[in-house]
């Protein structure tokens, strides 16, 4: 935490709206990604991205490790990084000021860039464990990441919503990976994209097994939180995984500061969709992130320079998703 908090502040330091010899006059020497913790997707996403970008636009682009979407809002709505990921959920609580963490305050200095990979809940034990259905979690001391991650902020309402009474504890998904080969944790419920680093590592030492909600569990979170769609994991994703996994996800943007340059997201966004190939060879999540799916994003407005780009290769965003800025 102590270099995660070292690493915010020299960004703050150095800023990333001040130009210093960048590609164009009025781009900054050095960008930042907010991604979330080492262990998970939006962390090695979020490098590859940043290392995408470094060799294609002749700026310095770094990942930072963050404590997830919350933290990723935050960052980038105070200007403090220029980019961040997040899930369309936390998107959503944040434009409309509408959750405990936004303190009933509109955070709109946001602006959606382009689509990445459908985050999927994936309820995960030991296979050696009692524990095959989410009822045999009562009581349970469960693992969800970083506090202010996607299964951080999703994963108590969800399980309040199912009348699981379990013992939530928070982490670093690597750490909360390694604690449940350890014994700390009966469960782990994570959210990101597929296949999860740290599951990875973990079934190298102990196989999996991947708990199924049932339909009525399922239409419950459904219809307490709206924003969540049906998911598949397909089988073969995990070894431990041997047929598809049907879940519930929330789909991820990579977003921008409004006050970001226009022509530099339009060249960030151009440069992801049109090396998609070299993308995905650093993390098969990136198979999802194709400029159709922006249709995904229902209410965040697109950064001016995403919808230059977008509209120059055909593809129409709505009038409502484009702002006047």
């Amino acid at each position: 935490m102590q270099i995660m908090l070292r690493a915010i502040a020299l960004v703050s330091v150095l800023g990333w709206i001040h130009p210093a010899g960048a590609a164009e006059e009025n781009w900054p020497k050095s960008l930042t990604v907010a991604t979330a913790s080492p262990g998970g997707v939006y962390y090695v996403y979020g490098d590859a991205v940043a290392q995408l970008l470094t060799e294609r636009l002749n700026i310095t682009v770094n990942a930072l490790p963050t404590q997830g979407p919350v933290h990723n809002v935050r960052l980038v709505q105070s200007g403090d990084v220029g980019l961040g990921l997040i899930t369309m959920g936390v998107g959503l609580q944040a434009w409309k000021g509408a959750a405990e963490w936004t303190k009933q305050q509109q955070l709109r200095n946001i602006r959606a860039l382009f689509p990445m990979y459908d985050t999927t809940f994936q309820f995960v034990v030991l296979r050696k464990s009692k524990f095959r259905a989410l009822a045999d979690m009562q009581g349970a001391r469960v693992g969800v990441g970083p506090r202010a991650g996607t299964g951080g902020t999703y994963v108590p309402a969800m399980l309040k919503t199912l009348n699981v009474q379990a013992e939530i504890g928070n982490g670093s998904f690597a750490d909360i990976a390694t604690e449940l080969v350890g014994g700390r944790f009966d469960a782990v419920i994570l959210a990101g994209g597929a296949p999860f680093p740290a599951f990875r590592e973990t079934e190298s030492k102990e196989p999996l097994e991947f708990i199924s909600l049932l339909p009525a569990e399922i239409q419950a979170v459904r219809t307490a939180m709206p924003e969540l769609s049906l998911s598949r994991i397909p089988a073969g994703t995990y070894a431990s995984l041997t047929a598809d996994y049907e879940t519930v996800g929330v789909y991820n943007f990579a977003i921008a500061n409004a006050n970001l340059p226009r022509s530099l997201a339009y060249a960030i966004v151009k440069t992801v969709h049109e090396n998609h190939n070299e993308l995905v060879k650093r993390h098969s999540a990136a198979t999802e992130t194709l400029a159709v799916n922006v249709e995904k994003n229902t209410f965040l407005p697109f950064h001016p320079g995403a919808v230059d780009y977008y509209r120059e290769i055909g593809i129409s965003v709505p009038k409502e998703l484009v702002p006047s800025d």
